[in-house]
């Protein structure tokens, strides 16, 4: 399985979590993928869950599903975005997933009376996840999360560490990025807890090629080359970060810290990076323009602005493309409940994903008062089905509801049932319907419009194929256990919303509009994980352009 031509970085944290590793790491591959190369990327963290299915979204950020029905980190999604490419089941590596996997071995007698332990068994386990995800690649990036000293990461370090002897160190580089807080009280930055970091990374036998120092603005060159000083490292392999507006700016940040001369040097390649289309995306973000669209994110997880990460990148990438400026207001879906009015005013409304009781009488109403208004609506996976629920409310069935949140049979009021196979799994990871699913859809709909002109245009193709009846066959990502009870499409018709794709085999509702508005589509899956920054998903840009027109 080794991948002699691949070349490996591998990136660490220093200080604190959040550092912004992930989105250094991603930099360097869209740098490097500008500069012809093909890129892969991959996570290893330490946590104990064998994926991130399960994980809290307030405490944690959104869930990212990969193709292939992977639950993980939402760093996957930035990968997928600065990339363009799609990640897979090898692009994570958690440590419950490593545990359990030299468990079920041990168990099996997979090792034949050893004793297993972390080192070879763990750290060689890990070493073998890397090559796999690396297949077929000029260049794999690692990102390491938590920090350097954590204890639970420390087997993550020494299987990169131990990784080198296997490939050679000149086909390996490693990245470490550190924070230096600025002391208001004394008016001064600190070195000290970066030093810390660094001592540490030395002494568990990796002394970094690059240091990016993460600040709040650009700091003095002293800072860098006295970081340097007391690290035992060379001060030109020691660079600045500092905040900027953008996470799109990043890899521009980068470029210009010098970091380029260190990987031009690690790839043996001088040539400058084609960053021409990015820069057209960064100019184009960075631009106000005479119209501003209010957009209203009905969320049940508020709090952390990572709770929807994809939704909001989604629409801030269709709005740069489409010239317009994105006022996102956030809605406690639970407040709607009880107060429309947070609606008014709005020019669109985004009901996304989502788990749970709590907040979806809320979500219910929004489509409501979408369909009654004309405003402009886009639902995502629950957005779908609430939307449903709100149909048949208004087409007779008053208390329909969905048999997540208590619906029956029995009451005749379950327009969303449980899918089949999946009772009893409820709240259980790695069990729902995941990854990429394909969807046909209706010829003279209006998703299938719109996917029809993305793919005429050339702005977006992921998937998408023209039938010989006019329709399309489209392939979205999916997450759910629930679906649309076909028995209630005609009382959902009644309500003013359509079917207007289905699965291939016709059981399942993947697409839903409301002829009479102006832009009312939702869908059972979630697009957002397939827009990208330089190709923004078609749903999100129709969406937009319907928003910014006066009725």
């Amino acid at each position: 399985m080794k991948n002699k031509k691949c070349k490996y970085i591998f990136v660490t944290g220093g200080v604190l979590s959040g550092v912004g590793k992930g989105i250094t790491a991603a930099s360097i591959g869209a740098i490097l993928k500008a500069k012809g190369y093909k890129v892969t990327m991959q996570k290893c963290d330490p946590y104990l869950n064998v994926d991130a299915g399960l994980l809290n979204p307030v405490e944690h950020g959104e869930c990212y599903v990969t193709h292939d029905g992977v639950e993980t980190d939402l760093d996957l999604g930035h990968y997928d975005r600065f990339l363009d490419f799609e990640t897979s089941k090898y692009s994570i590596t958690l440590s419950g997933s490593i545990y359990k996997e030299l468990i079920e071995r041990e168990r099996s007698g997979g090792f034949r009376g050893k004793t297993v332990q972390l080192v070879p068994h763990f750290t060689g386990l890990v070493c073998e996840k890397i090559e796999k995800a690396s297949v077929d690649s000029d260049i794999h990036i690692v990102e390491i999360g938590g920090t350097i000293g954590d204890y639970e990461g420390l087997p993550f370090v020494e299987a990169i560490r131990l990784f080198a002897n296997k490939v050679g160190r000149r086909n390996c580089l490693y990245a470490s990025v550190v924070y230096v807080p600025f002391i208001h009280t004394s008016n001064e930055l600190k070195t000290k807890p970066a030093q810390n970091a660094l001592k540490d990374l030395r002494g568990f036998g990796i002394i970094p090629d690059i240091v990016c120092v993460r600040t709040e603005k650009p700091c003095p060159r002293g800072i860098c080359e006295k970081i340097a000083a007391f690290s035992g490292i060379a001060p030109e392999a020691v660079v600045n970060l500092p905040d900027i507006q953008s996470v799109y700016d990043v890899p521009f940040n980068v470029l210009k810290s010098g970091v380029l001369t260190i990987l031009n040097d690690f790839v043996g390649n001088e040539s400058e990076p084609d960053m021409r289309r990015w820069a057209e995306f960064s100019r184009r973000r960075a631009k106000k323009y005479a119209k501003t669209v209010k957009i209203g994110l009905v969320a049940k997880y508020v709090g952390n602005d990572d709770t929807y990460m994809c939704v909001t990148e989604a629409l801030k990438a269709a709005a740069a493309w489409d010239k317009v400026n994105l006022n996102l207001k956030w809605v406690n879906a639970e407040e709607v409940e009880n107060n429309v009015g947070l609606l008014k005013g709005l020019d669109g409304i985004v009901v996304p994903g989502g788990f749970g009781v709590r907040g979806v009488e809320g979500k219910i109403k929004a489509a409501e008062y979408a369909l009654k208004h004309d405003v402009p609506y886009l639902g995502l996976c629950l957005g779908m089905q609430v939307a449903c629920i709100a149909a048949a409310r208004k087409g007779g069935v008053k208390n329909a509801n969905s048999e997540e949140f208590g619906a029956s049979e029995e009451d005749g009021n379950n327009v969303i049932y449980i899918m089949e196979g999946q009772k009893g799994k409820e709240s259980t990871g790695g069990t729902m319907r995941l990854g990429d699913y394909t969807a046909v859809l209706k010829p003279k709909s209006k998703v299938a419009k719109i996917y029809r002109k993305a793919l005429e245009t050339s702005e977006y193709a992921y998937g998408t194929e023209v039938l010989e009846d006019g329709g399309l066959k489209v392939i979205e990502r999916h997450r759910h256990r629930y679906e649309v009870n076909q028995k209630y499409l005609d009382v959902i018709r009644e309500g003013g919303v359509e079917v207007s794709g289905l699965s291939p085999n016709g059981k399942l509702v993947e697409f839903i509009e409301a002829p009479s508005c102006r832009f009312f589509v939702a869908t059972q899956a979630h697009p957002e994980f397939k827009s990208r920054p330089l190709h923004p998903h078609p749903l999100f840009r129709e969406f937009l352009a319907k928003a910014g027109q006066a009725k």
